[in-house]
């Protein structure tokens, strides 16, 4: 019952198939604004969990536009492309995050992170 608002970024956690593309498991993630941090509300649908994201270092990209699927696999191959076979990081999900709201038609920022092991 108690309203947040939106939160930035949004996150989805992706688990690419062979081919690069998403498996049908993905997971969206909102942070929880700093009010709420100490005492988050109970989420009433069972299947919300509140999870705490521990700290992380990151290898990052960031493109523009309204961002589709499509886009994030092109962008997290770039990365891949770019970090070449020395770089550690976990291959078997990848961060996909978005910055602005919808309705915002201009300067939008979308970033892949892929986790540093």
């Amino acid at each position: 019952g108690v309203g947040m608002g939106m939160t930035a970024p949004v996150s989805i956690t992706a688990f690419p198939a062979e081919d690069g593309s998403f498996q049908q498991k993905v997971k969206v993630s909102l942070r929880i604004p700093s009010q709420f941090q100490d005492n988050p509300p109970c989420p009433t649908d069972e299947s919300i969990k509140i999870e705490e994201r521990q700290g992380m270092t990151i290898y990052s990209t960031q493109f523009g536009g309204y961002a589709k699927e499509t886009d994030y696999v092109n962008y997290a191959a770039k990365l891949k492309a770019a970090l070449g076979s020395e770089a550690a990081y976990c291959k078997d999900f990848y961060l996909c995050n978005g910055y602005d709201p919808p309705m915002k038609p201009y300067g939008r920022r979308n970033e892949v992170w892929f986790v540093k092991e």
